[in-house]
């Protein structure tokens, strides 16, 4: 076991100090990397202590060799497309869902954020901008790492506003010893495709805001990078949701 998770550890400070990966990505894909250099351990322990696998462990070796480059092929022939997973996010507001809707529709900018994943270098929203009025308008909703433009699809005030996803800033900052660093899987990898916000008016006079994000992550395996997705993006919404409730129940000159 030693054998084989030790290089994981040398090759994870390699890739920090080089400047290939930051320290938040590579503790991400830690558990993968470390389950897989465990199988492969196991593995190979039980191949080298087996009176056949002593005997023919060139052959052994050469089969793995040779089968890895048609594991590849066969991957890029299929193309697999990425799956499309939701994410949807509620909270209730004290306010009319008329009150609500301008907020929803563009917020100002919201305080620094305390949560330890935003100031790890996670993409947290700052605030909301629009231009425009209805269906065509031009929704930016501008986060640490640069705005998400969103075009309006449908504006059905005050129930249901509904957008598309034109351009997608980077996940995150990642955390580094450099300055600043671009991985190639910061940019189009995970991509929000659609979201929106509901509204709906409750018996007691408030209102009950869902937020809701449409994306995919084109990274493998995608249960597993799904989880930590699926969590961001609901702290993102309760970000945004929090703010939008304190924003509707505490008006203040001006909002």
């Amino acid at each position: 076991m030693s054998v084989a998770l030790l290089p994981l550890g040398i090759i994870g400070a390699v890739l920090l100090v080089v400047a290939i990966e930051g320290l938040v990505c590579i503790l991400m894909a830690a558990p993968i990397a470390l389950g897989l250099a465990w199988l492969g351990g196991s593995l190979g322990y039980s191949i080298q202590g087996n009176y056949w696998g002593a005997k023919r462990g060139a052959a052994m070796l050469s089969v793995v060799l040779l089968a890895m480059p048609g594991v590849f092929g066969v991957e890029h022939v299929v193309a697999l497309k990425p799956p499309r997973f939701v994410v949807r996010t509620a909270i209730d507001i004290q306010a009319r869902p008329d009150e609500v809707w301008h907020q929803v529709v563009a917020f100002a900018e919201i305080p620094p954020p305390t949560e330890m994943l935003f100031r790890a270098g996670i993409a947290y929203p700052i605030r909301a901008e629009i231009t425009g009025r209805g269906v065509g308008a031009m929704r930016r909703c501008i986060f640490s790492t640069g705005p998400f433009l969103e075009p309006i699809e449908v504006w059905d005030e005050p129930r249901l506003l509904k957008f598309g996803v034109t351009a997608n800033p980077a996940p995150l900052n990642e955390m580094t010893p450099y300055g600043h660093i671009e991985p190639r899987h910061l940019h189009g990898y995970f991509v929000s495709e659609q979201g929106q916000f509901l509204l709906t008016a409750l018996p007691n006079g408030g209102t009950r805001v869902e937020g809701t994000t449409w994306y995919r992550d084109a990274i493998w395996p995608a249960a597993y990078w799904r989880l930590w997705s699926d969590y961001v993006i609901h702290r993102i919404h309760l970000r945004v949701l929090k703010h939008i409730k304190e924003t509707a129940e505490h008006p203040r000159i001006g909002d």
